[in-house]
Order: C-alpha cells, then structure tokens, then sequence
C-alpha cells in the first residue's frame, strides 16, 4: 500500500526549498497533499486562491501531488484526507528543535508520525519572509526561487 502524506503549512510559492523537498520525499512515499493552511489573521504577499493557483502550476505534470486549502487542526485534516504521515521541512537547527517538538506533540495527541527532510544547504539561510519582502519591494530574486525554474 502506497503511504499519502500532508505536507502543510500557509506558504506561499516562493518559500525557497519547498519544490526540492517534495522532489526527495516522492522517492519514498506514492502520493503528497500540499495543503495550505487559512490563517485569517497572517498577511501574506497573495490571496488564497492565487497562491492555491500558483502552486499547482508548480507541479502540473506531477500527478502524485494534490493542491488543496484546510481550515481546521492540521492532524485533523491529515484524519480526513487519510494521510499516514506528516512531512516537514526544515532548513536550520532552529527550525529542527521546533519542529521536533511539534511532532513529539501530533505524536502524543493524535498518535501522527512526522517525517522532517532538511531543506538543501544552499538555502538554510533563506528565509520565506525575506523572499516575500523581496516581492514586495520589486527585487530580482530569481536565483532564490528553484521552484520558478
């Protein structure tokens, strides 16, 4: 049996390093959700639908990866779509520790296994902040963006 994995989060298609790590994880599991968390009270750079747009033109050609918004617990909606596991990213030991405790907490509530893949060296000090502000502010940031290209 095939394992499906939630890999969430209220990303936007320019957070850096996402593209190379549903790359990696495909090689180890037969389907991925990217779903998009809605949180009504973070700003981001593009609405909702646009970035839900955005991103599926990212991986059009990669039929084991679905784009979808959720508005509820994320192992919540890991119980509705019937993933096996979560996938994180991460790109320093800061993002690491935090994600580590999330996961031991989905573990313990929700009995939800974590798989955490560390993001590509090249980005470990690019931050998705940064990206979007970049945006913001009309800046050439085409070389920080592997998933445009």
């Amino acid at each position: 049996m095939k394992k499906r994995a939630l890999f969430s989060g209220t990303f936007d298609p320019f957070t850096v390093g996402h593209y190379a790590l549903i790359k990696r994880a495909l090689c180890f599991t037969g389907e991925i959700v990217i779903a998009i968390g809605v949180n009504y009270e973070k700003k981001t750079v593009y609405p909702l639908e646009e970035r839900l747009c955005m991103i599926r033109k990212i991986y059009t050609k990669e039929p084991r990866v679905s784009v979808m918004s959720y508005d509820m617990l994320t192992v919540d909606f890991a119980g509705e779509i019937k993933a096996d596991f979560l996938l994180r990213g991460v790109r320093n030991i800061h993002d690491f520790e935090f994600e580590k405790n999330l996961a031991d907490i989905n573990r313990k509530l929700a009995g939800m296994e974590t798989v955490i893949l560390i993001s590509e060296p090249e980005y470990e000090h690019v931050s998705s902040s940064l990206v979007r502000e970049l945006i913001h502010y009309k800046k050439d940031i085409i070389h920080l963006i592997p998933v445009t290209t």
